[in-house]
Formats: structure tokens, sequence, C-alpha cells
């Protein structure tokens, strides 16, 4: 615990962005479990994981860290296990692509929660970019003819909306220590994976792969993210984050070969853009406040 706190805050948020990115691909190279199966797994690991990582930290005080994370550690477990099951869900039924592109749209989703709950303005530049990101969105899920992708894409939301929250919520609180929040939210989602599988068990390979995604990608990621969040703007967590939505789409096409849609890819570019764009306004911005 004290060495990862000690690295600075953006290599960590870029450590749990790379980690993240794999998801993608490991979700697509499971054999024969289904949907909820593949939730059940991830979320067993990664539960397990996050679990150990606080006994390590906290030793015989780890039940009083659950105390010590009260309502906004409880209710950010809770809102987090959204954006896992929207997460599989996504990657299970649309293109690691999509949903790394859609998932970009956090920074916006920063910048709107922003104003909402911490009194941030949104600026021209900002409102932009918000319009340029709904156009590419709708490139994308306009294209997306069968149910199945339709429904991914329309998923995969679940995934910027929820990770915003999480970031405002730590950003508020940035005294809590929101890493027994991933416990919960590894919980929550485990029952549902549950309650919703006809089976649990699984191939050999399934289950090494529901390891992977439990304890390196989601595991680490969110663990990552969490802690470097502390000391680390929220519109820069954003940014830095934007190498998850790169390096996904790249795993997938070089190890499952997964191609996606020419609308994907448009839609996709426009998003990154408008992104981008988002994040030169918040440069200028800062260059300004520190100049005065």
């Amino acid at each position: 615990m004290n060495i990862i706190t000690k690295l600075p805050g953006p290599l960590l948020i870029f450590l749990g962005a790379l980690s993240l990115s794999f998801g993608g691909l490991i979700v697509k190279s499971f054999e024969g479990a289904t949907l909820w199966q593949i939730l059940f797994w991830r979320s067993f690991f990664f539960t397990l994981t996050v679990l150990v990582f606080i006994i390590i930290s906290y030793k015989k005080d780890t039940f009083k860290s659950f105390y010590l994370s009260g309502l906004p550690g409880f209710f950010g477990g809770i809102i987090l296990s959204f954006g896992f099951c929207g997460y599989v869900f996504a990657m299970y039924n649309t293109t690691v692509a999509n949903t790394n592109f859609i998932i970009s749209l956090q920074i916006l989703f920063l910048a709107i929660f922003g104003y909402f709950f911490l009194k941030e303005k949104i600026s021209v530049t900002t409102l932009i970019s918000i319009f340029l990101a709904i156009t590419g969105v709708l490139l994308m899920v306009g294209n997306s003819l069968s149910p199945g992708e339709l429904s991914g894409n329309l998923a995969a939301f679940s995934m910027p909306i929820v990770f915003a929250i999480l970031i405002i919520i730590i950003r508020k609180y940035p005294t809590v220590d929101m890493v027994p929040a991933q416990f919960v939210a590894g919980v929550s989602s485990c029952l549902v994976g549950f309650l919703l599988s006809t089976k649990l068990m699984i191939s050999p390979n399934d289950i090494f792969l529901g390891f992977l995604a439990g304890f390196f990608q989601v595991g680490f990621g969110f663990i990552f993210i969490t802690i470097g969040a502390r000391t680390t703007p929220s519109a820069i967590v954003g940014v830095i984050m934007l190498s998850e939505s790169v390096l996904g789409p790249i795993w997938a096409f070089l190890f499952v070969s997964e191609r996606p849609s020419l609308f994907g890819i448009i839609g996709g570019a426009i998003i990154l853009f408008a992104v981008l764009l988002q994040f030169y306004s918040l440069l200028i911005k800062n260059k300004r406040s520190v100049s005065n």
C-alpha cells in the first residue's frame, strides 16, 4: 500500500488504464462461458483480489477500513457494480472498439457532473465537445442494426457515467479511502452473475481467463485508478484514461483479429477528437489560472 501510494498519481492512472485495456481481449477469448458466467467469475476473483489488498494494507484494521469509507464508499461501490455489469454486457455483445470509444466519453461526463456537483463551469469549447461526442456516438449506435450489438453499445454508456460519478465522489471526499468500495462493487456484481447464471461451472481455460480479468485487468486497474485519482485533477484523470480506449481495440485486433466497422471507426474518431478538444480547453484554462 505504502509503495503504491508513493507513486505519482498520473502514473497510477496510466497503469490502471493499461490494465483495464485488456478487458475486451479477455472477454472475447472466453471459449464457452455465458455472459453471466463471465461476470460471476470476473467479479469473484476481483473481490478476492481487493480483499487481499485491503488485508495486506490495513492488517488488523481491515474491518475499520470499511467503516471509515462510510456512505461515500458504500454508494460508490454500488454504483460501480452497475458499471461492471454494463462493461461485460457491452464487451460480450458489441466490438471492443465501440465499447472503448464510448467509455472515452468519461471526460465529458466528468465536466457535466463537475458542473452540477462541484460547481465547475462548462465552457463553450466543452459544449462543442459534447455535441461532437454525441454525433460520434449516434454514428456508432445508429449503425448497429442487430439488437445484440445495439444493446451492447447502449450498455457501454454505463461505464463512462459510473466512472465519472466515482471520480467525482473521490474528488469530493479525497481523504476517504475508496478501495473498500471496490470490494462492495465486486460482491454486488458477483451476486448479479450468480443469480442470472443457470450454472456456475465453466471450463478450466475460462476460469483462468476469469482469474486474469478479476485479478490483473479490473483488480489492479481500479486499485491503481482509485488511489491515483486522490491527487490527480479529475480532468487529467479522464485524459489519461484515453489510453484505455486506444489500446483496447489494438489488443483485440492483434490477438483475436476483431475489426471494427467503418462507422465505428469514424464515430470513434469523432469521439476522440471531441475528448482531445476538451483536453486542449482544460490546458488553456490551467495555463491562465497559473499566470494569474
